[in-house]
């Protein structure tokens, strides 16, 4: 695959998709550069991972503090003591629809951040994993709200970014198998899933389920569990 002489930045959280389009931003470009957050994550041990995979990969990494957003809290994935909600579990009559995982207003900082960061850079291709295809729905993780975020950041910041979202409309076994077609499937071993922080995985967070339920679709061990 020819490459382009243009830059990106990768959000590289650790986890399986922001790995699966670090791969893919490295068919595409000469120059990937990568930033991941700190925001008090209960699995914070994907900042280990994300740091590991730009070594590997060769590509230089920064981590950015954020701690507002545990600061602020009411969420599963920086309160310590709310426990993760698995897949089972129904919010009562009344109760938000959102899981208690989604963490209000996380990909609009971090694209944000990433922005900020990639202008100094002179970078202005931004990659991200959302999609909306995951079970959560969450609304940060919608075409429409990083069309938007495109839109007032290349207001804000009068640069012209554009936000790549390679998996904005594929499962979980269709990425997988998208890391499979770009020969870096090897790279799932050094990614973390679980939002219970577990290595072993705990198997039975929504993130575990649908990691598992992605590798299994798509016929290929996951290297985590092998």
């Amino acid at each position: 695959m020819a490459k382009n002489t243009d830059a990106a930045l990768v959000v590289l959280s650790g986890g399986q998709d922001s790995t699966i389009c670090l791969a893919w931003a490295l068919a595409r470009y000469n120059r990937v550069e990568t930033i991941s957050f700190d925001y008090g994550q209960r699995h914070k041990i994907e900042l280990d991972c994300a740091a590991r995979l730009a070594d590997l990969c060769n590509v230089a990494h920064r981590v950015v503090a954020v701690s507002s957003l545990s600061d602020l809290g009411g969420n599963a994935l920086t309160d310590s003591d709310t426990a993760v909600e698995t897949m089972k579990d129904k919010p009562s009559e009344g109760e938000p629809a959102l899981p208690n995982t989604f963490v209000p207003g996380r990909n609009l900082v971090f694209m944000t951040l990433a922005a900020a960061y990639a202008w100094q850079r002179d970078i202005t291709d931004l990659v991200t994993g959302v999609c909306e295809t995951d079970f959560s729905g969450y609304p940060d993780c919608r075409e429409a709200t990083m069309k938007a975020l495109q839109a007032a950041l290349r207001a804000g910041i009068d640069a012209p970014f554009t936000i790549h979202t390679p998996l904005m409309f594929i499962d979980k076994a269709e990425s997988i198998r998208l890391m499979q077609s770009l020969g870096q499937v090897e790279l799932f071993a050094h990614t973390h899933t679980c939002y219970n922080g577990q290595r072993p995985p705990c198997g039975t967070c929504p993130a575990c389920v649908l990691r598992a339920k992605g590798f299994a679709e798509a016929g290929i061990d996951d290297p985590l569990i092998s």
